[in-house]
């Protein structure tokens, strides 16, 4: 596994950089597929380097060009997002986990080697029936059979000439580069490819085997645990989408999704929208924060909302999110799990989620995000693993909660 340091899902990053990273992607885009310069390339490399400084985004990429943007869930929703918000007229999506009881996905198609295969799309069929480039944006392609997959399933309704598939990192083999050339002549389509770093890895030796659970961190500790609910702060700001979803278990949900997440698709003035109203809750957010080493926390595939909001709570604001990957836990140098947590999801009792890289005492503060309300016991559970590394918990519901 492959774990990022500017993704922000594993480890904590300065969420600024995790916006950029989205851009930096989209300005290659443009280089290597569209062949033009955009002008943005030294400031987006300097602001990257320097740790983003005074850095604002916003759409660089002409109006010319207006893709269907898909993001892969759940790692790669906020860069999916993130690559998006570089184009001043395009179409955005990211591909969910989730079951909506009352909507039939428009496409559905498997990750064989994820720890959730199955990646459903709740949007309307009208976003792709039509010509327009497909961009497919995942954080690392290492066989490419993912995209491969929702290819295959976007052509079989929805077919057209070009697709695009962009990535960080790129380690495909020679023998995964032809399978996507075997599809181009077997569809009769482009497939470009688009990444920041590219080569071919070679693993040896074996792994170590152990108990992950036996890894995770088992201190008891008290904390301050409070609550903010963004729909009762500011009741008319975001838009949501009503109807019921379906847990693991067989629950049934009727708290309502965020109509502007990207779940269900999102254009340029959806996203300008979006814009404005994070503007204003992340300056009350900022107004919240009662320390000076912040940690944001996003759950799941809530991951842009919450990476946006922490880039405009201050300085000292560190971001990265819950998964579902079960990764060994070591507390060794350069390791990409060193400290661990496991819990139900709150949202979801029968899925194991985790996080991982919050040592004791790192952070004064943790904003924790969800964009629907949780149920109270497994909420619980995680809270009070956390609290016996962070004193301070502020509970982040935009939708539902008491």
């Amino acid at each position: 596994m492959f774990v990022s340091k500017v993704l922000g899902k594993h480890i904590p990053i300065n969420p600024r950089i995790g916006l950029l990273t989205g851009e930096l992607l989209a300005n290659r885009y443009m280089e290597k597929v569209k062949k033009k310069e955009t002008g943005k390339a030294e400031e987006l490399l300097s602001a990257f380097k320097n740790g983003s400084g005074t850095f604002n985004s916003s759409p660089f990429i002409g109006a010319e060009h207006n893709p269907v943007i898909i993001g892969f869930a759940e790692t790669a929703t906020a860069l999916g997002h993130a690559f998006f918000q570089s184009f001043q007229k395009a179409e955005f999506f990211h591909t969910t986990r989730e079951q909506l009881a009352d909507r039939v996905p428009v496409i559905t198609f498997e990750e064989e080697h994820s720890h959730a295969t199955s990646h459903r799309c709740y949007i309307d069929g009208r976003l792709l029936d039509n010509q327009r480039e497909i961009i497919l944006v995942d954080d690392e392609m290492t066989t490419g059979n993912t995209a491969v997959n929702i290819i295959r399933s976007i052509h079989a309704r929805f077919p057209r000439e070009v697709y695009t598939v962009v990535s960080i990192l790129d380690w495909r083999s020679e023998e995964d580069l032809n399978r996507f050339n075997a599809l181009e002549k077997e569809l009769g389509i482009t497939i470009h490819s688009v990444s920041l770093l590219k080569g071919e890895i070679r693993v040896q030796g074996s792994p170590e085997t152990g108990d992950i659970q036996a890894n995770f961190q088992t201190k008891e500790e008290t904390a301050i645990v409070s609550y903010i609910h963004i729909n009762k702060e500011f009741p008319d700001l975001l838009d949501h989408i009503e109807g019921p979803s379906v847990t693991l278990g067989g629950d049934i949900r009727q708290v309502p999704y965020l109509k502007d997440s990207g779940r269900f698709g999102l254009n340029e003035k959806g996203q300008e929208r979006l814009e404005n109203a994070l503007s204003i809750i992340g300056t009350y957010l900022s107004s919240s924060r009662t320390g000076k080493r912040t940690l944001c926390l996003g759950t799941g595939e809530f991951m842009y909302i919450p990476m946006k909001l922490a880039s405009l709570m201050g300085e000292s604001v560190k971001f990265h999110s819950t998964t579902r990957s079960p990764i060994f836990v070591r507390n060794e140098e350069n390791y990409g799990a060193q400290y661990g947590i496991s819990f139900p999801n709150p949202e979801d009792r029968d899925m194991a989620q985790y996080v991982y890289n919050i040592p004791e005492g790192l952070y004064d503060e943790l904003f924790l995000f969800f964009e629907r309300e949780a149920f109270n016991d497994t909420l619980e559970i995680l809270i009070s693993q956390i609290k016996k590394y962070i004193k301070d918990i502020k509970v982040v519901f935009f939708n539902g909660g008491e």
